[in-house]
């Protein structure tokens, strides 16, 4: 094991050293990180906090989460896809999540996508995003350097969510939506979860 890969915890756990002490992310790495997630309407609200992510860090996001649902009405489609420029002006001046347009107008677009997609197709999503699961790694990563950024399947997941007309879904940010989904297990070795 490669030092400071795991990190010893107030609680005594070993876990994956990105986590530090803060409680909230002590809770998500515990509890849903690498957790498997299923259903078009959870993967659809991981999917757009994972583009809102992209650029911060998930400690950043994690904290407005409830903002998030707020703000987006509990990620219904069907309403953020009825969304118009005074929702945007709304989402803008909402401290209690991101304000970034380019984001924001993705995310309405997206459900848009969804609107007609999965309307027709229900658990599309879920099953796309699933069936870009790779096989498990025959060992766990021995240090946080050795856990990619992307993969090729992650390349695959995000050309097939753009083909579908889907918005800030590059291979980076797929990759994350599989680590925090359940796709992919990078718990690293030492970690408690990874045992």
């Amino acid at each position: 094991m490669t030092p400071n890969s795991v990190r010893l915890a107030d609680d005594g756990l070993a876990r994956c050293a990105w986590v530090g002490e803060d409680e909230q992310y002590l809770r998500y790495h515990d509890d849903e990180w690498g957790v498997e997630l299923r259903g078009d309407q959870a993967l659809f609200e991981k999917l757009t906090l994972e583009a809102f992510q992209s650029g911060l860090s998930w400690i950043t996001i994690l904290r407005r989460r409830e903002g998030f649902r707020r703000a987006f009405d509990g990620f219904d489609w069907h309403r953020i896809a009825g969304y118009g420029e005074n929702d945007v002006e709304r989402l803008m001046g909402d401290d209690g999540i991101i304000r970034n347009r380019a984001k924001i107008d993705a995310t309405i677009s997206n459900a848009r996508v969804l609107v007609d997609w999965l309307d027709a197709e229900p658990g599309g999503l879920d099953a796309m995003i699933w069936s870009h699961r790779p096989a498990p790694r025959p060992q766990r990563a021995t240090s946080l350097a050795d856990v990619p950024a992307h993969t090729h399947e992650s390349h695959s997941l995000a050309r097939a969510l753009k083909q579908r007309g889907l918005r800030f879904v590059g291979p980076t940010t797929a990759y994350a939506l599989m680590q925090s989904a359940g796709l992919v297990d990078d718990h690293v070795a030492g970690c408690w979860r990874a045992n």
